[in-house]
């Protein structure tokens, strides 16, 4: 009798045939308001890091794109200013300097204003520059001011090695209050691209508001120690000069780099109070704005 054989076929089980079900349905995705700290999804901008890579290399190509200097206009502008502001303010008006060169002087306080305007306009002109992207796909759109920043602090550096070439030639001693250049940078991020964030959405609207920033950012600048020593403010208005949230941090990096005079304690403080709830709000109100910006452009 010829033998056969039996071929066991698998018992489709109840849970085998939901997990087949399950494959062939189509992914669900629900869209719903969230509201808090929820709202920003910052945990967005770590799942889209090769992006935002792919940004910053692409700002930092196409700004020396076809350029005769390339990355030696990172220095240009602030080796100018010193090279005009040691004329006039040095020369001819000799205002004081702490008794350091007027020309390093004048660029160790260049230097950080150079990057707290370069800040502000990253968050201001965010949702503008960033328009021809957004009307095509989505992606985080702080990935924009992020990448932005981050090239801007690319420049920073490369800025401050020239700042060391000064200090060199004029064998000016660093302190050790240099090793707070970090906590610096990160005050003067904050605040810049907070004061950006919030007003990215006017400059949409009202391309001429770019201008208004301009005047403003150039009246702070004469309000700031960045030409001048903070000695020559009368002694009563002192305290009303702190409260400047760039004062000290100005002398702050004067007094790590040149060995200036250190700022109060209570300034550094209060200047990060002002700037937190400046970037946190800017955060949210461009988050606000981004919604309708396709339709606006």
């Amino acid at each position: 009798m010829a033998s056969s054989t039996i071929e066991k076929q698998p018992i489709a089980t109840s849970k085998s045939v939901e997990r087949k079900e399950s494959k062939s349905k189509p992914e669900v995705i629900i869209i719903q308001p969230v509201h808090g700290w929820s709202a920003l999804r910052l945990g967005e901008l770590w799942q889209y890091r090769d992006l935002l890579y792919f940004l910053v290399w692409r700002d930092l190509k196409g700004r020396y794109r076809q350029t005769a200097f390339g990355p030696l206009w990172i220095v240009a502008q602030p080796l100018f200013s010193m090279v005009l502001y040691t004329i006039i303010f040095g020369m001819i008006a000799k205002l004081p300097s702490d008794g350091r060169p007027y020309a390093i002087f004048s660029y160790s306080g260049l230097l950080p204003w150079s990057f707290l305007n370069d800040c502000l306009g990253s968050g201001l002109n965010s949702l503008l520059g960033g328009s021809a992207l957004f009307s095509k796909v989505y992606f985080p759109r702080l990935l924009i001011p992020l990448s932005r920043l981050i090239s801007q602090l690319i420049d920073f550096f490369i800025s401050f090695f020239f700042l060391i070439v000064l200090m060199v030639i004029y064998n000016v001693q660093p302190t050790w209050g240099i090793v707070f250049l970090p906590v610096l940078l990160l005050l003067m991020a904050i605040l810049g691209v907070g004061i950006g964030l919030w007003f990215s959405g006017f400059i949409v609207r009202f391309r001429d508001f770019g201008n208004i920033m301009g005047y403003f950012m150039r009246a702070w600048m004469y309000a700031s120690p960045v030409v001048y020593a903070s000695s020559v403010v009368p002694p009563q208005w002192q305290t009303l000069y702190h409260l400047n949230p760039m004062t000290p941090v100005i002398e702050a990096f004067r007094w790590g780099t040149l060995g200036s005079p250190a700022p109060p304690l209570w300034s550094i403080g209060l200047a990060f109070l002002i700037a937190i709830p400046i970037f946190v709000g800017g955060l949210y109100k461009f988050k606000r704005d981004e919604r309708n910006i396709v339709d606006v452009i």
